[in-house]
């Protein structure tokens, strides 16, 4: 019967100067370890990707995400933005009353619920931002064009069952 082997330690790897142990990651060991520190690197480039793209075009990264949302999910009313963004009410609120002056967005009746409103996106509007998109976008494709069919299949599927898992517990998804 073969020995079990045992887990390497973990190294940890300075991330900045200084002996603070809340500066250093553990090297990953397994690939799910390596997964995780990528899409920790891949979230951090994207925020900052975000931020750059929304300044360009005079919004908030806040703005600018909620018109993700918008653009991913379709309409939405107010309560179901706060609930998918984490965000108040009020944090809301104060976020589509920019986008809505901005000419981003418009609110119309919720046919549905007459109390509510559904946020639509003005896309004259959005295509001032989808254009800083294509380069990454571009090379996303690029990229993704180089593997195999079971290894996009296999991504497609980690990323629906890590979507359904934030869907189904939102409040793990948050700090």
């Amino acid at each position: 019967m073969p020995r079990a082997t045992k887990p390497r330690p973990r190294k940890a790897r300075a991330i900045s100067a200084g002996s603070d142990d809340s500066t250093t990651i553990p090297e990953p060991v397994t690939s799910a370890d390596r997964i995780v520190l990528e899409i920790r690197k891949f979230i951090a480039g994207a925020i900052f990707f975000n931020a750059q793209a929304a300044e360009k075009i005079g919004l908030g990264l806040t703005d600018m995400q909620i018109l993700h949302v918008i653009q991913l999910y379709g309409p939405a009313t107010p309560t179901r933005l706060a609930a998918s963004t984490g965000l108040s009410s009020g944090g809301v609120t104060v976020a589509l009353d920019r986008l809505e002056r901005g000419g981003y967005i418009r609110r119309e009746p919720n046919p549905d619920d007459r109390r509510s409103l559904l946020i639509h996106l003005i896309p004259t509007h959005i295509e001032k931002a989808a254009h800083l998109y294509k380069g990454v976008e571009a090379e996303t494709r690029r990229l993704l064009a180089t593997l195999p069919e079971s290894d996009l299949k296999a991504t497609l599927r980690f990323f629906e069952a890590l979507a359904t898992a934030r869907a189904k517990s939102p409040e793990s998804a948050r700090p």
